[in-house]
């Protein structure tokens, strides 16, 4: 039984879409999980963790609560988060590297990093990522070693609680250089916005992306 969308891709299916995999947990409470595979990009095998797009909703969709994003929400076709347990028990039943695209309505960048897990709930779905590449720049490290945060659960380096002033569930520091999570507002704004979709090191703080996906896919693909 295929443990993420790698598995799944080698087993022949390699079309996009959503399949059942069945990670190697005991936490979950349930065997399988629904997920969302892209199967084009970079060779396919993804398994995606999150989605944002121009899908009509609210535009403080994301401005969720500690176990909203434990468990995760919104529709795999369209914009979700899968949930910090899933990905929590994915990242860490073998190596991932993590691939994030992003995309205005006009352009499109990715950063890809060769190392991504993150920590169980107990220690707050702490944050491993290391082993940039790609052209966007590397707006991860920064957040490398921070602890998860809701607007319900401050957990950052800031005085301030990040999460709540910034709009989003994230690994903040003090605050972001990356805020995927934040609100909707895509396009250019004529000041800086550190409350919506942002990716530092490539639109910096003025531009809200219009599409992002964070996916990820064994090392030894």
């Amino acid at each position: 039984r295929p443990v993420d969308c790698a598995e799944i891709y080698r087993l022949g299916f390699q079309k996009s879409g959503v399949y059942d995999i069945y990670p190697k947990s005991r936490i979950l409470g349930t065997s399988s999980v629904k997920v969302y595979c892209d199967m084009v990009t970079d060779g396919g095998g993804w398994t995606v963790i999150q989605r944002r797009g121009d899908y009509k909703r609210a535009t403080d969709y994301f401005y969720k609560a500690w176990n909203d994003y434990k468990e995760g929400f919104g529709n795999l076709f369209m914009d979700y988060w899968l949930g910090n347990d899933v990905i929590h028990v994915l990242t860490n039943q073998r190596k991932y590297a993590v691939r994030f695209d992003l995309g205005t309505d006009r352009e499109t960048a990715y950063a890809h990093y060769n190392s991504f897990w993150i920590d169980n709930e107990e220690y707050k779905y702490k944050l491993h990522i290391s082993g940039f590449s790609g052209t966007a720049g590397d707006s991860m490290t920064y957040h490398n070693g921070m602890s998860f945060s809701t607007k319900d659960r401050d957990n950052d380096r800031d005085v301030k609680n990040c999460a709540e002033w910034w709009k989003g569930g994230w690994w903040y520091n003090s605050c972001h250089s990356a805020n995927l999570n934040g609100l909707y507002l895509k396009g250019t704004h004529n000041q800086y916005r550190y409350d919506m979709i942002t990716w530092k090191t490539w639109k910096g703080y003025t531009v809200s992306l219009s599409n992002v996906e964070m996916k990820i896919r064994p090392i030894d693909f």
